[in-house]
């Protein structure tokens, strides 16, 4: 690089991650297993109906589409600099360095609350398959999850290669008895309520502020696909397979979302949905396939639990990698251990953070209010991160945005009104939110900015802008990168 930039450059002869190991099936099924799908359903399903009834799928369609507005500009801003910290990188590179790092500290922040909001439902479920009663002991739930987040520690810490290899199984077994389900569903399943295009229409929320409500839930719902950017340091075609694994794989769970939101409101129904909040899926399971049959839908949703906590870990373990490399963090965190090239320093620290987080959790609530405060929290910190993408890619690349259709559209409008619908939802959602939910998710931002301080206090080289002439070198190499 020219000018006066000193952030540390990937050498594969350093202390780095294993390159070039995975493909773009790979990188496709671990944007799906990022999103989730099975658990967000299970757990999201009944916050999303108090927030818009049966509006859900048209909150899920709306900020379906400045989601992708902001998938694509995470594949532009991927093709010119794939390093594991992504928007912490990216974004301090176009906007400014305090807006890298908190776009990073946004997403481990979040990361470690999904600990909880995932542990939870992954020892609720499966303790559910066997007993009613034993699914909301909050003993045995922890207890449970505990072992299920150890385990999924213990395969992240032991390769890239055998995490995607569990998530290829997993994912694969979910995805079919999700579509199974779903067609039940749809075509055999008693309804108690018609379809209605209805569900879509704008005219389904009641104001603005019920519309941001459930666009605040849906983005959690979508959240979890730019795992594909923070693996590209460890992915075959880094500039271009992560971003088009992303794309691939939210175009999957959007269909997949749309479907099961209106075969719940056909099926179970809203009077369901409120006895059931933490057990919807089960619900429509028996609903459509009586007995021992129905429990499979559980199955999906313990494979997809398991799942997301594994992406999970891979996207905040990377994260604290590129920022422990770059001394933004304690540098301990950039160390990756000789022989598996996995961040073993921090898995440590993650383990150990994330398991006092969630047994402290279980003496704060009930398990449908940690969830539901979980998710709100987690969605206002989606929207600093995904946000500042949006703006960042229309910033860095702005010379290039009239040189073509696509590119005005893809590298600019797009995730421009991408980036103001997430910023908007912010704003707006705020109002509505309880005290808990407002401390978790703004106050753990809060927490940022003392690391921060620290590193800038000490001059570390990621706060110094970019010098001019390392911009227009960035904007020459995209060009070739095009």
């Amino acid at each position: 690089m020219t000018g006066t930039e000193h952030v540390h450059e990937i050498d594969p002869d350093e202390n780095s991650l294993r390159a070039g190991v995975l493909g773009l099936f790979d990188s496709v099924v671990m944007g799906v297993a990022g999103v989730a799908p099975g658990y967000s359903i299970a757990a999201s399903t009944a916050i999303l109906f108090g927030a818009v009834a049966l509006g859900g799928a048209a909150a899920l369609l709306y900020c379906g589409i400045a989601m992708f507005g902001i998938v694509s500009a995470f594949s532009y801003l991927g093709r010119n600099e794939p390093k594991a910290g992504a928007s912490y990188s990216w974004v301090r590179r176009a906007l400014h360095p305090v807006l890298g790092y908190l776009s990073g500290w946004a997403l481990i922040v979040s990361a470690l609350i999904f600990m909880v909001a995932a542990t939870v439902p992954a020892g609720s479920y499966l303790l559910g398959l066997f007993s009613a009663s034993a699914a909301n002991n909050k003993g045995a739930v922890t207890i449970v999850g505990a072992i299920f987040f150890l385990l999924m520690v213990a395969a992240v810490a032991a390769g890239v290669t055998i995490t995607v290899t569990l998530q290829i199984i997993m994912s694969s077994v979910e995805i079919i008895l999700l579509t199974l389900f779903a067609v039940l569903a749809i075509f055999h399943g008693h309804h108690v309520q018609a379809f209605s295009w209805h569900w879509f229409s704008p005219s389904v929320f009641h104001g603005s502020s019920g519309f941001f409500a459930g666009a605040l839930v849906a983005a959690f719902y979508y959240w979890g696909w730019d795992v594909t950017a923070n693996l590209n340091e460890e992915t075959k075609g880094a500039k271009r397979t992560p971003g088009l694994g992303g794309i691939v794989g939210i175009i999957f769970v959007f269909l997949l979302f749309e479907v099961f939101t209106v075969a719940t409101n056909m099926v179970v129904g809203g009077s369901q949905i409120l006895k059931n909040p933490t057990d919807v899926l089960s619900v429509l399971g028996q609903d459509v396939w009586h007995g021992a049959g129905g429990k499979l839908i559980v199955v999906a949703v313990v494979l997809s639990t398991v799942a997301t906590l594994e992406t999970t870990l891979i996207q905040v373990t990377r994260t604290l990698f590129a920022m422990g490399r770059d001394n933004t963090l304690p540098k301990k965190l950039g160390t990756v251990h000789p022989k598996l090239k996995t961040p073993i320093v921090a898995t440590a620290a993650v383990t150990i953070f994330s398991l006092a987080l969630f047994v402290g959790s279980q003496f704060v609530g009930s398990l449908g209010s940690i969830l539901t405060d979980a998710i709100n929290s987690i969605g206002l910190q989606i929207c600093i991160y995904y946000s500042l993408a949006g703006f960042a890619v229309v910033v860095l690349y702005r010379r290039q945005l009239f040189k073509s259709v696509s590119n005005f559209i893809f590298m600019g409008l797009w995730p421009l009104l991408g980036a103001l619908f997430m910023a908007t939802m912010f704003v707006k959602a705020i109002p509505g939110l309880n005290s808990t939910t407002l401390w978790v998710g703004l106050g753990s931002m809060a927490l940022g900015l003392i690391p921060m301080g620290y590193y800038w206090y000490k001059k570390n080289p990621y706060f110094e802008m970019p010098s001019k002439e390392d911009r227009h070198a960035v904007l020459e190499e995209f060009e070739i990168n095009l």
